[in-house]
């Protein structure tokens, strides 16, 4: 059975959308967005020798995007880390499963996601309010809800503690739950 074959010449054609695609949510800045997919390029074309033809050429490359992705979120924690405190977060929010308890769950916010067009302007407020978010915060929210990592995971990666990783996403629900209400339910 043949292996896959690499074909970087036609890389930026095929795979730049779609890399950039992926990469964007994860980071929620354009022009990071961009480097990391350029990155990702960068490293295919060192790497292209120990291509083993094991998994498509496309898989390859979001496999390296992906770690690219961590990789910046591993740099931003270095740059960025404060151990942060648990002063003002209470975990009646949450239950142990990171979900919302019975009594401070959201209301229904009435959102039609089969709507296109509602879906969509939805996840542009999102991405908004992601920007609000303390850079760690990002990460760890991006890492667990767009990576789908686990906390130990996310921990190992960001060199964080887990009770900071608690802090952190706890944290990030509460702010992101308040910007959306604010900003998403009263501009129906």
């Amino acid at each position: 059975m043949p292996k896959n074959q690499l074909n970087p010449d036609q890389w930026v054609q095929r795979y730049a959308d779609a890399l950039y695609s992926y990469t964007l949510p994860r980071v929620n800045d354009t022009a990071v967005a961009e480097d990391l997919v350029q990155e990702t390029f960068i490293s295919a074309w060192k790497a292209r020798d120990s291509f083993k033809g094991e998994a498509t050429e496309k898989s390859w490359l979001f496999s390296i995007c992906k770690n690219k992705i961590i990789d910046h979120y591993r740099k931003k924690a270095r740059e960025i880390m404060q151990p942060m405190s648990a002063t003002g977060v209470t975990d009646s929010f949450f239950d142990e499963a990171e979900h919302w308890t019975k009594q401070d769950q959201p209301g229904d916010w009435g959102i039609d996601f089969s709507d296109t067009v509602e879906n969509k302007e939805f996840y542009a407020v999102l991405a908004k309010c992601r920007k609000r978010l303390q850079e760690m915060q990002e990460a760890v929210f991006s890492m667990k809800y767009l990576e789908d990592m686990d906390a130990a995971e996310i921990c190992k990666v960001l060199g964080i503690t887990s009770s900071n990783y608690w802090v952190l996403i706890h944290r990030a629900k509460l702010q992101l739950r308040t910007c959306l209400e604010k900003n998403w339910l009263h501009i129906k």
